[in-house]
């Protein structure tokens, strides 16, 4: 009634079962065969020690009853009961053993010192004598001796040094306020100058003559943009042309033309009747001559800029032989000279007088 598959396949397993427990058996067997092996080489190994060391041991057990036969001790246990603590024993060797390394340092030592000695003494640094060195040796010690005290003196010198720098500070302190107090007469004495207050004087004209070169180049701006009005650098009181038509060239007043001359003057001296406006009013202005020198661009800019001041309520005066300027100022008054080295005046507002 079995199945025959069924039992072919549970005979197989327990037959890989076993099969399976038979290598891991035969790995056991294996392995305790070989710790057996090693245990055996082992047991060897302590026999040979062990009997070595039997040998030793009645060595060293004769040795000993020798020497204690050869001793003051009786017997085994007198010499057991005067025999010194393990611990003491134990230090006591450590202590040999620092003791025996020291002397071998030592030695050495000792050796590479006499062979540095053989060598020095087998090559001498000099051939004089033991009484020369000595000799010698005194002089230096002296020289050194010398050297130190005035090493020593001059430490003292430092030292009062120091102290009279601690001494000075105060009057350091002293000397600054000084030195700031003086500051301000310093100053003044930048700004006035000589005993004779000149600088002074020159400085307080600089700043009046900067306003009227103000006003000046305010009246100058009307009559043409050509000319600037500057004071010179190196001195305050005198004058220079920026001229704007040669690229910004700074020009003395002395290489002035006639006319150009003319319209500086005349904005000058109308900056100057504006200054002199904020105090005393100014309603008048005479122009004697200079025309002449005028050509007729600058001569319209200058009559043009008169024309001005008039419309302002200014009464301009002009003193002239120009006959441009004849042709265009109607009111006018007339000097004739007559014979005899006299002259007669005509002209509105003016009548002969009868003698």
């Amino acid at each position: 009634d079995k199945n025959p598959d069924h039992e072919e396949t549970q005979l197989r397993n327990t037959v890989d079962e076993a099969k399976a427990k038979q290598v891991v058996a035969q790995r056991r067997l294996d392995s305790v065969q070989q710790a057996l092996e090693q245990l055996t080489t082992r047991k060897q190994q302590l026999e040979i020690e062990l009997q070595s060391a039997t040998v030793m041991m009645g060595s060293k057990q004769q040795t000993f009853t020798d020497s204690l036969a050869e001793s003051q001790f009786t017997d085994e246990s007198e010499f057991i009961n005067a025999r010194l603590p393990k611990e003491e024993r134990e230090a006591l060797q450590i202590r040999k053993l620092a003791i025996d390394n020291a002397l071998y340092q030592a030695k050495l030592q000792l050796d590479v010192t006499q062979q540095a000695l053989e060598q020095k003494l087998a090559t001498p640094m000099t051939e004089q004598s033991r009484d020369t060195l000595a000799e010698q040796h005194h002089q230096i010690q002296t020289e050194i001796d010398q050297l130190s005290q005035k090493i020593g003196a001059i430490d003292q010198k430092l030292t009062d040094n120091n102290n009279q720098k601690g001494q000075q500070v105060a009057q350091l302190v002293a000397i600054n306020a000084q030195k700031q107090k003086l500051e301000v007469w310093q100053q003044l004495h930048i700004l006035i100058g000589s005993a004779d207050g000149k600088k002074y004087r020159t400085f307080a004209q600089g700043l009046t003559f900067e306003v009227m070169i103000s006003h000046a180049n305010s009246q100058l701006q009307k009559m043409s943009d050509r000319y600037l009005l500057i004071h010179d650098d190196n001195n305050p009181l005198e004058l220079n042309v920026i001229d704007n038509y040669q690229g910004g060239d700074i020009r003395s007043t002395k290489n002035l033309s006639g006319g150009e001359g003319f319209i500086i003057s005349l904005a000058l001296a109308l900056g100057l009747s504006q200054m002199a406006s904020h105090n005393i009013r100014v309603d008048s202005l005479f122009l004697d001559e200079g025309f002449g020198t005028l050509d007729e661009e600058s001569l319209d800019i200058a009559l043009d800029t008169l024309t001005s001041l008039q419309q302002e309520g200014k009464l301009i005066g002009i003193i002239s032989h120009v006959q441009a300027l004849k042709d265009r100022i109607l009111t006018q008054i007339k000097v004739e000279k007559l014979s005899g080295g006299f002259s007669q005046i005509s002209g509105q507002g003016c009548q002969k007088v009868l003698s």
